[in-house]
């Protein structure tokens, strides 16, 4: 275990499961925060056991729960809710993806907690945020992701939108979290301010990321579309496919990068056109520009207009799977994949721990623990729980 990570000392209670809280947990432990995580005997995190299985648990977990400290607590029963506002009392975040009301009606809502706790910050993240009409109904991130308008241009305009094939919208909502978190962290810790409520939407987290859509909307009427693998009103950019029926990736957008682009398929005439020389002439003559790359692209094979388009300093690039991703030198290079002990003499790799930083970097301390690995440390010494207290507890399966 690495002494030196940033967020050493930082107490946090996860109170969430499957993703878009437990993401924002794994992104602050995995810069050391001390991530104590309550899941349901027996059972656990449902993420244990989804997408593929290796031995019984989901190669997913190994990675979602990494230095985290596992826990398991019935939080139906009074007893088990009065343990978890023991553990926020002594913790500086709480993070939890309940369906809004969920906390209040065990009466562990910021307004009860608080009179415990007035430092303590709460993250709440759901589908749609803590107030609204909305607030009430459950919101997975598929719903979310087509509500925040991320949907509505994915996907080719003659064909129904699609998705990506991650939950990118849960993901999203982590981020935001972690950041509201550490934003209030920031503001209570350095500013002399209190604890405070962090409320992330799922929902809001993908409309954040859909660009100028809102003010052209509201100052030109203008709706953007679904445009495949373009994207609207920025020219060129696109995947074009090689004679070897492999894609590149080209995005010639910059001025004089459209220039040598243009060069290098053998295009001067676009190259020096008069009213392709900015973005804004480009987009008029999308089709022009983007016939002479494919038809370029598909004399090609892809080793051919890859270096051809290195050479000229073109933004360039394959579409990778990810068995394609583990070969890759720059991957490897930037240390992107741990390598961690399921057991002894049995390794498997998850991602890094990302961003990089130069002095108290990221990283594994353990894998993503057994349910109720760290019950006594927790509850002995965390909380100061007799053992014989303890061991009722786990007899009445409230533990």
């Amino acid at each position: 275990m690495t002494n030196n990570r940033p967020l050493k000392g930082l107490k946090v209670l996860e109170m969430g499961q499957l993703l878009a809280g437990p993401f924002c947990g794994s992104l602050l432990a995995g810069f050391g925060a001390e991530v104590i995580k309550i899941e349901k005997p027996k059972t656990g995190d449902p993420l244990r056991v989804w997408r593929k299985i290796y031995k019984g648990t989901s190669l997913w977990w190994l990675s979602m729960g990494r230095n985290k400290k596992s826990i398991t607590l019935d939080m139906n029963h009074p007893k088990g809710q009065e343990i978890a506002k023991k553990l926020a009392s002594k913790v500086d975040i709480l993070i939890e993806n309940f369906k809004p009301g969920t906390m209040e009606k065990w009466r562990m809502g910021y307004e009860d907690l608080k009179k415990l706790n007035p430092g303590l910050i709460m993250v709440r993240v759901s589908g749609w945020g803590q107030t609204g009409p909305y607030a009430s109904r459950p919101g997975y991130a598929n719903v979310c992701e087509g509500v925040g308008g991320l949907r509505y241009t994915t996907g080719y305009p003659d064909r129904p939108p699609v998705r990506t094939g991650t939950s990118i919208g849960d993901t999203l909502a982590g981020l935001h979290a972690a950041l509201g978190a550490m934003i209030a962290v920031y503001h209570r810790d350095i500013n002399g301010g209190e604890g405070q409520v962090v409320d992330v939407a799922i929902y809001e987290s993908v409309f954040n990321m859909m660009e100028s859509m809102l003010a052209e909307y509201d100052k030109l009427g203008f709706i953007r579309e679904r445009t495949g693998a373009k994207l609207d009103g920025i020219v060129p950019t696109s995947t074009y496919q090689t004679k070897d029926g492999k894609f590149i990736i080209i995005g010639g957008n910059g001025d004089s990068i459209y220039r040598r682009l243009m060069y290098a398929i053998g295009r001067p005439d676009l190259a020096e056109h008069p009213e392709m020389q900015n973005n804004a002439g480009r987009v008029k003559h999308e089709e022009v520009i983007d016939k002479a790359i494919a038809d370029w692209v598909a004399t090609q094979t892809y080793e051919e207009a890859y270096a051809k388009m290195i050479e000229a300093e073109v933004p360039c690039g394959p579409v990778y799977s990810i068995a394609d991703i583990v070969k890759d030198p720059q991957y490897n290079a930037r240390g992107m994949f741990e390598t961690v002990e399921i057991e002894p003499g049995d390794t498997v790799k998850i991602p890094a721990v990302v961003p990089f930083l130069s002095k108290t970097p990221g990283g594994t301390d353990w894998i993503g623990p057994k349910l109720g690995q760290h019950n006594e440390e927790v509850y002995l010494g965390f909380l100061g729980m007799s053992r014989e207290e303890y061991e009722d507890l786990v007899k009445q399966g409230i533990i």
